[in-house]
């Protein structure tokens, strides 16, 4: 893709940018969260949209769901991570915001043609056109959480990451406001030519956003560059010797249990997630009463609260250990839906509407606690974990069926059994690590590395936990540190305690 257009990259001068000169390339970067944030927010509110107007099931409905995260996390986040590796990052992101607008404008030829006599085949149409809108979403990603990290000061990585995240929350609450007007009101409830001009509206902006970023010198920073950039190598994992005199992580893969129960518990997580908010509308309007507009609404103010809900967490994380946090979040997680599944009325989507503040932090809570301690997996691990994000694509069909046979309120049995393997992983690790409900003060987190995240964009610290090390693997691990670097057990923030020369030395260039 990127032979015959001239790509202007300008390479980070001094390991990382700071002042103004970060301004205009981290407000790209931002765009780019922007833009899968207002698409996820529309992903639900078809679901709704297409069972009035194309006559799918429930169950058929969550083809969507299917094709956006099967397809575009299983399929195209590999791909990136090559064309990443090879081109770098402006041709990644120049690469995912085509198949975005591609995908976006491809919408209105399916839309303009469909007819009471080719429902299906229209409804195949609108699944190819989601998955490749997924694919380049997955694109930018995959580039855009690892920029957002490495182009800036390493010490404020973790609240930059944040920043660009926030806006990703509010693109997802702002896309049902707009098709709760758009796609339910008036005629438009049983049309699809509204349809048509959202999606052309979110094609041209995935353009303009294109076109910003083929003229913008952007700075770029190459695979070697990040390596030296990151905290530890893989020689300095080989000397992180446990408690019981053994290399952390010298098992094979297979045998870094804690990794595999971490990814089983990603994987039920994000299925209970996506299947909150898939069938939102249909509990709102067929348990509770309330229009298709309205229950759009409803849905945004449940993102909203999500939202606000990673802000709340991060605090909190502040005080309580990851373990014990994430075992209480689950365990309300799981009454709540399990309310939900037997309450009506008002009452039934405003606990629903809670649900969604306390799944906020539970994705990065999760990916932190089960890539901690693999030792030279550490890589493979995160990106394990990461595909965890497929339940999205096996949870909705599962409700979807429920919901087609028993009616959508006794459907919500689905995410309390997802919750249930949540909080089983946590009490597992809080038993493991020693009942401690405070954070455990003076810990020191080391060898550490951050990650990209899944739904929406999530920073995640892979790690090695101090306590977890022997006296002497701690020192040798500080010594082969950049800088005597170590990492905010609470934040994820890195602070670089070493001279500026040691810190240079080790840093992105």
């Amino acid at each position: 893709m990127a032979g015959g257009v001239p790509i202007n990259v300008a390479p980070v001068q001094g390991g990382f940018l700071t002042g103004r000169a970060l301004i205009l390339p981290l407000s790209l970067i931002i765009s780019l969260f922007f833009l899968w944030g207002f698409s996820y927010g529309l992903l639900d509110v078809l679901n709704k949209h297409f069972q009035t107007v194309l006559g799918v099931t429930k169950l058929e409905s969550t083809g969507l769901q299917v094709m956006y995260f099967g397809g575009g996390y299983l399929l195209g986040s590999p791909v990136a991570a090559e064309v990443l590796k090879r081109k770098g990052y402006k041709v990644t992101i120049l690469m995912g915001l085509t198949l975005y607008s591609l995908g976006a404008i491809f919408f209105w030829p399916v839309a303009h043609y469909s007819t009471p006599q080719n429902q299906k085949a229209s409804f195949g149409g609108f699944l190819v056109c989601t998955w490749v809108i997924a694919c380049g979403l997955a694109t930018l990603e995959t580039s855009a959480n690892s920029y957002a990290v490495v182009i800036g000061d390493p010490a404020l990585a973790s609240a930059r990451l944040q920043f660009c995240q926030s806006w990703n929350g509010v693109a997802s609450f702002v896309g049902p406001l707009i098709a709760s007007k758009a796609f339910f009101s008036g005629e438009n409830a049983n049309s699809l030519v509204n349809v048509q001009y959202v999606y052309l509206a979110v094609a041209c902006a995935g353009a303009a956003v294109g076109v910003m970023f083929l003229v913008v010198k952007m700075p770029e920073v190459a695979e070697q560059t990040t390596r030296r950039g990151s905290v530890v190598d893989d020689s300095t994992v080989e000397l992180a010797i446990g408690n019981d005199g053994q290399v952390i992580g010298s098992g094979p893969l297979y045998k870094q249990y804690n990794m595999i129960f971490g990814f089983c518990t990603q994987f039920c997580y994000v299925g209970a997630q996506v299947t909150c908010a898939t069938f939102f509308i249909n509990y709102a309007t067929d348990a509770s009463g309330y229009t298709s507009a309205e229950a759009s609404q409803m849905l945004s103010y449940a993102l909203i609260t999500f939202t606000v809900g990673r802000f709340v967490a991060t605090a909190i994380a502040t005080v309580l250990e990851p373990n014990f946090m994430l075992m209480v979040y689950a365990a309300f997680a799981i009454a709540l839906t399990a309310y939900v599944s037997n309450g009506t009325g008002t009452p039934g989507v405003a606990v629903l509407i809670v649900v969604f503040f306390f799944m906020a932090p539970m994705y990065p809570t999760i990916f932190t606690l089960g890539t901690a301690n693999l030792g030279r997996h550490t890589r493979r691990g995160a990106g394990i974990l990461v595909m965890g994000v497929s339940g999205g694509a096996v949870f909705p069909p599962i409700q979807g069926a429920v919901a087609d046979h028993g009616g959508t309120k006794i459907s919500y049995v689905v995410p309390t059994v997802g919750f249930v393997f949540v909080l089983a992983y946590a009490a597992f690790h809080w038993y493991s690590h020693g009942f401690h409900v405070l954070r455990v003060k003076g810990e020191k987190v080391i060898a550490t590395s951050l990650e990209g995240g899944a739904v929406g964009g999530v920073i995640a610290t892979t790690h090695y936990d101090e306590k977890r090390l022997s006296v002497a693997a701690v020192e040798n691990v500080r010594r082969a540190s950049i800088g005597d670097v170590t990492v905010k057990g609470a934040t994820g923030g890195i602070n670089h305690g070493g001279k500026a020369e040691d810190f240079r030395r080790g840093s992105i260039l």
